[in-house]
């Protein structure tokens, strides 16, 4: 499927219009006003997106335009449904499809409470990152390669380390020793809130929030809020440089996500966090074009319209690459 451009389904917005409602946090009926800052947000530096290029406002259309048509086209082909969205942080141009769309978080999430957990470290609770946290085998939940070996009240890992976890392993327990710092989903949904984001929300714990089906609102995001989000914290001023540079460390040394953005981009430097479940796949990433200190900001979710179908990673990779290509880069 990868590397021909033959697939490519519904309405895009406009190239103006992404930009006012993924960057600039418009609602979904149109472009408001910048960002509104809720009270938990005040004292958090903004993050330094930039708008789009004001002298080229046709060559930013002709770009969603070609974007739109092929990632209409990849979704006939895959019989699904393909959220995307990617920011250039170095000039500030935006593209994206069902960017505004609710998709389930899945393991995606991990990646953003990494980031508020070292938000609290920082703010509220120094020396939280190297404190051990303990769990019971009842706690252990599937699909963790990492905190079942460090099981007991005589073993557990530090909040670092669950972190490095989460993301490289997409280890389910320790999302959700992550999640118990923060006062659980709710107190990540709180944390998106102080970010700008008024969409995502957390509402359950691993595996229960992997259980979505379509119209479910419930631990979900869009592929603009995803990739805003994961904008301030690894590329704006949400964290200070320290955490930012831990979290893009985490972020590069994943381990489940070679076969989607980084196989759509298999020459650029990535750092990712991907999410499956069923016929669903995600991946949000932060990615250096070869030679570029500008970091592209990506997130793909995507929906298989049988639920029995499996998912399809180069879907994703495909994606990345449209994407890649309707910022003006090479993938």
């Amino acid at each position: 499927m990868r590397g021909t451009d033959r697939r490519w389904p519904r309405r895009g917005l406009g190239a103006a219009a992404l930009a006012a409602s993924m960057v600039f946090g418009a609602t979904a009926c149109g472009a408001g006003p910048a960002e509104t800052r809720t009270a938990a947000d005040r004292g958090t530096p903004r993050a330094t997106t930039q708008p789009l290029p004001s002298g080229a406002p046709e060559a930013a259309d002709a770009r969603q335009v070609e974007v739109t048509k092929r990632l209409r086209a990849l979704e006939t082909a895959y019989r699904g449904r393909i959220g995307a969205f990617a920011l250039d942080t170095g000039t500030g141009r935006v593209v994206g499809h069902r960017a505004q769309e609710r998709f389930p978080f899945l393991s995606t999430f991990k990646a953003l409470a990494a980031g508020a957990v070292l938000s609290r470290a920082h703010r509220q609770d120094p020396g939280l990152m190297d404190r051990v946290v303990h769990w019971t085998s009842e706690e252990v939940k599937p699909n963790s390669p990492i905190t079942e070996k460090h099981t007991g009240p005589d073993k557990g890992l530090t909040v670092a380390r669950l972190c490095d976890a989460a993301i490289r392993y997409s280890d389910n327990t320790a999302g959700n020793m992550l999640l118990k710092q923060l006062g659980g989903p709710a107190g990540l949904t709180g944390f998106l809130r102080s970010l700008g984001d008024p969409v995502s929300r957390l509402d359950r714990w691993e595996i229960e929030l992997n259980d979505w089906s379509p119209g479910e609102r419930r631990d979900t995001t869009t592929p603009a809020r995803a990739g805003t989000d994961l904008h301030r914290l690894t590329a704006g001023g949400s964290l200070v440089p320290q955490d930012r540079a831990r979290l893009v460390g985490w972020l590069r040394g994943n381990t489940t996500g070679d076969t989607r953005i980084r196989a759509g981009l298999p020459n650029w430097t990535v750092g990712d966090k991907t999410g499956s479940n069923g016929g669903m796949a995600n991946d949000i990433a932060i990615a250096w074009p070869p030679g570029s200190t500008a970091p592209v900001i990506l997130a793909v979710y995507t929906h298989r319209l049988d639920p029995t179908a499996p998912r399809e990673d180069e879907v994703v990779a495909d994606a990345a690459a449209i994407l890649a290509r309707g910022l003006g880069k090479t993938p």
